[in-house]
């Protein structure tokens, strides 16, 4: 088994908000991330694919198809955008990082190619601060 990572960037603007609690409840769970006026973040992502080696091109699978699927099924969905307004695997959700690694999942594992599978998204929200999710 071989394991293929792709490490990309996206910059975003969210608030942890829920609806059914008061101002007050939100800014106590959530504090400055309830911001009525949102806060943005520069994300990075590391989609992590696993398989096995093609005997005929080395590869697992051919990094420019591994690159386009990300950018078409999650940076031109999820960049620069608002994550609570914009994005609609998102909608309904809470917008935390947790919530947008699953919604990345669901978005690129039914596009992968035969034999290829998704292993893991890592999302860092920031530089000290990231998620892991292996799909399950």
């Amino acid at each position: 088994m071989v394991y293929l990572t792709r490490v990309e960037h996206f910059n975003a603007a969210h608030k942890l908000y829920n609806p059914r609690w008061s101002t007050a409840q939100n800014e106590a769970v959530f504090g400055k991330c309830a911001n009525e006026n949102w806060h943005g973040h520069n994300y990075e992502l590391y989609v992590t694919v696993k398989g096995e080696v093609n005997e005929d091109t080395g590869f697992l699978m051919d990094v420019k198809v591994l690159s386009d699927l990300v950018k078409t099924h999650v940076l031109d969905i999820v960049d620069h955008r608002n994550l609570n307004l914009d994005v609609p695997f998102l909608k309904d959700k809470m917008c935390s990082t947790e919530n947008l690694a699953k919604g990345i999942w669901a978005q690129l594992a039914p596009h992968l190619p035969q034999g290829v599978r998704l292993h893991a998204i890592k999302l860092y929200e920031t530089p000290r601060i990231y998620v892991e999710f292996f799909g399950e």
